[in-house]
């Protein structure tokens, strides 16, 4: 029989059985407690850890990414410019620029990307890579953070060299895989660029113009007046991390510019590049030759060209002979002396004083850029001068038109005209000195008489002469798309400062300026009707496709004279050319008008000339003018002032032009005028396979064996005489006496700019 247990122990034990659990359960809660808010301090730091270095911890995590995919540039193609048949003058080319990626190359301390790589540029392209190496190695030293992924080592490589160089680098990586070697080739690629070129190197240089080197820009020409449409718009390849921080990209489509059509004819532009050139290497030569071509029904230019040439993808790159380093010195020293005057407060030096405060160095500098400046000028917009005779024809027309003078009115020349202040007496005489006696409008163009021209606008007054003289556009810019127009506003007179001696003087185009765009649309008007057409170098403009976005139209500014007036002028400028002093430019089949003129450059006492010839045909409907200005030949004095110089180049231009536009002859042709059959007749882009140097002895008429003539000579022509003289050769020059200084006489050196107003006025 059991014995029962003693109930007040068998209490105790049960209520030390409770409470023992209870004492172990407030410990392991405590210890809990202690665990969890250690645990939410350490995530709430974590959590700002990462909230305070977020976006740098994004950028390294992107930059770590983006070597596997970086953004990239997507180039946009410059527009093309062509003549106006599609003959391609300026293109733009897919080059490639090798590209270095020293943040890749250096990332490991072993350099097995870093020597691949440099090895891999020295063996491939054949050259010492120091000074790739000494920069790799500056970036080597840098921390991570600051190594540049972007170093342009090599520029404007071909598609072929691209592609072999990368077959070459994937053939070296094989063979280091396959070798066991840790070494690779990285951090090297290329990316794409488009540089400017122009196929036919100085072909129309004047008007096409060039680009900097990016191409983004355009310098001169039609490259620097259209450059917002020739640009085009860049692209570009974005790499991106999404939410799931996975690398995507976009890729933005670049827009290419839009493509010019010129109003240029190929072929006439290079046959009047061909006649200047041989004025200038061949003959007499002067101090600089221009042409121009133009549609006189519509402003529109064919060609436009000088003796100033330069190779469209070399801008550049001066003629050591025509630019030596003494010319750049004496250019430099003159460009110096301009920039103190800018910098110090309009203070001067002299030549002799500017070497102490410019280094040689310098001076060459200035010096190369006022050379550059001189060969990139195009002098037909440019450049002012006085005209001379081929201003006659205005003249009679503001007469006629005001009704002033008729066809018949005569005026008795008898050699001279003597004006006087009381003061000043001046003796204007005419060309011929025993005068040309009773004439009529017609006679006087022909003859171009000065006195019929004089007393023609003493009757038609200052305020009526002036007053033509802007309805022609004399004074006032053509706004021809081209850059660098000249302003002749200052350089002609005033109704108020047009005395009698100007107004003398001003009748037969001496002692006020203007350009030869001036006179070419001016002229324009006067034989086409009376209608005054902006002149331009653009008739179309299409978009990357090809499609028309702009059809330029001729853009009639005003009416400048009657249909009979016209008529009247016409008539008597075809009589100037088949019995007047425009006798040279006669071409057999075709009725041809024309003006000769011979202007006496300031100073009047050095006896310098510009002397021109303004041509066009056929008659009866006129297609085609021709405008031809030769300034200073290289001869001596009068010998200079003979303006059959320029009408013997007109009528080379005019002949061949003639035929490329196949403008149907008045009569029986002479066929040894006939076009060179050496010369390209077909116009069009060239096929790529056709050699430049081969079209351009065709250009020039050369054949196999023949010696090669030397570029532009005019510098080494000095104004004092002819190269053939410097070579032993002994020039004679005839000249005609009615071409022979046809304005000359005592005229004043003033021109509006200069003159002072009490002489401007005198004689009145």
């Amino acid at each position: 029989m059991k014995t029962s247990p003693n109930p007040e122990a068998e209490q105790r034990r049960r209520r030390q059985t409770k409470i023992l659990p209870f004492y172990m359960q407030e410990k392991l809660i405590i210890g809990f407690c202690f665990f969890l808010i250690l645990f939410l301090l350490l995530t709430f730091a974590l959590f700002q850890i990462v909230r305070n270095n977020n976006e740098a911890f994004n950028r390294k995590v992107l930059r770590q990414r983006q070597t596997q995919y970086g953004s990239k540039v997507l180039p946009a193609k410059r527009g093309d410019i062509m003549d106006r048949n599609g003959t391609i003058l300026a293109t733009s080319q897919k080059v490639y620029n090798l590209i270095v990626d020293a943040r890749t190359m250096t990332s490991y301390q072993d350099k097995r990307y870093e020597e691949a790589s440099l090895k891999a540029v020295e063996e491939f392209f054949k050259e010492d890579a120091g000074e790739l190496r000494a920069y790799i190695a500056k970036q080597d030293a840098l921390p991570d953070g600051k190594k540049s992924a972007y170093y342009k080592y090599k520029k404007r490589l071909s598609y072929e060299e691209r592609t072999a160089f990368l077959d070459y680098i994937d053939e070296q990586n094989k063979q280091y895989k396959k070798d066991g070697k840790k070494d690779r080739i990285k951090g090297l690629d290329f990316e794409e660029e488009y540089r400017r070129y122009y196929p036919y190197k100085n072909l129309a240089c004047n008007i096409i113009g060039f680009t900097t080197d990016d191409g983004e820009s355009g310098q001169a020409g039609v490259e620097q007046f259209y450059n917002k449409s020739l640009i085009g718009t860049n692209g570009r390849t974005y790499g991106y991390l999404d939410s799931d921080t996975k690398l995507q990209s976009v890729i933005r489509e670049a827009t290419d510019g839009n493509s010019l059509v010129t109003t240029i004819n190929y072929n006439i532009q290079r046959t009047v590049e061909k006649y200047l050139q041989e004025w200038q290497t061949e003959d007499v030569g002067s101090k600089v030759a221009s042409a121009i071509v133009m549609d006189p029904k519509t402003g529109e230019i064919l060609a436009m060209a000088s003796t100033k040439q330069y190779d469209l993808n070399e801008p550049r790159k001066l003629n050591d002979a025509e630019y030596p380093e003494s010319i750049l010195l004496e250019l430099g020293k003159k460009e110096a002396q301009i920039v103190y005057k800018r910098e110090h407060e309009n203070k001067s030096i002299s030549l002799e004083e500017v070497s102490q405060y410019f280094t040689q160095e310098e001076l060459l500098s200035y010096g190369r850029q006022a050379a550059w400046n001189e060969v990139w000028r195009n002098p037909v917009i440019s450049d002012t001068y006085e005209p001379g005779s081929t201003v006659k024809p205005f003249t009679v027309a503001g007469a006629l038109e005001e009704s002033v003078i008729k066809p018949k009115t005569t005026f008795t020349c008898d050699g001279k005209v003597t004006l006087s202040d009381g003061v000043h007496t001046w003796v204007i005489r005419c060309h011929k000195r025993d005068g040309h006696g009773t004439i009529d409008a017609e006679q006087a163009l022909m003859q171009s008489c000065n006195v019929y021209m004089m007393d023609t606008a003493f009757a038609e007054g200052a305020e009526t002469f002036v007053k033509y003289q802007h309805v022609f556009g004399f004074g006032d810019k053509t706004t021809v798309d081209l850059p660098g127009e000249a302003d002749t506003a200052s350089l002609v007179y005033t109704a108020d400062t047009l005395g009698k001696t100007t107004l003398a003087t001003n009748s037969f185009g001496q002692n006020f300026n203007v350009t030869m765009i001036q006179m070419a649309s001016a002229f324009s008007s006067v034989i086409n009707g009376g209608s005054y057409y902006k002149p331009h170098v653009v008739k179309q403009i299409l978009n990357a496709n090809g499609t028309v976005i702009k059809d330029v139209q001729p853009e009639l500014m005003r009416v400048t004279v009657s249909e009979d007036t016209s008529a009247f002028l016409r008539e008597a400028l075809f009589q100037t050319v088949e019995g007047g002093t425009g006798k040279p430019a006669q071409i057999q089949g075709y009725h041809v008008g024309g003006k000769t003129g011979t202007a006496q450059k300031l100073p009047r006492s050095a006896k310098n000339y510009l002397v021109s010839f303004i041509g066009f045909a056929p008659v009866e409907d006129p297609q085609l003018l021709v405008y031809v200005v030769v300034d200073t030949p290289n001869l001596e004095g009068e010998a200079q002032s003979s303006a059959s110089f320029a009408t013997k180049i007109e009528q080379k231009i005019m002949n061949d032009a003639l035929q490329f536009l196949n403008i149907q002859p008045q009569g029986e042709t002479d066929p040894n005028a006939s076009l060179n059959k050496d010369l390209q007749s077909e116009e069009g882009i060239l096929g790529e396979n056709q050699s430049r140097e081969e079209d351009e002895n065709a250009e020039s008429g050369k054949k196999e064996g023949d010696s090669e003539k030397s570029g532009n000579n005019s510098s080494a022509k000095k104004e004092s005489g002819a190269s053939d003289a410097q070579e032993g050769k002994v020039v004679k020059r005839s000249v005609d006496t009615d071409e022979k200084a046809e304005d000359e006489g005592e005229v004043p050196d003033e021109l509006p700019s200069t003159a002072e107003s009490a002489e401007s006025t005198s004689g009145r």
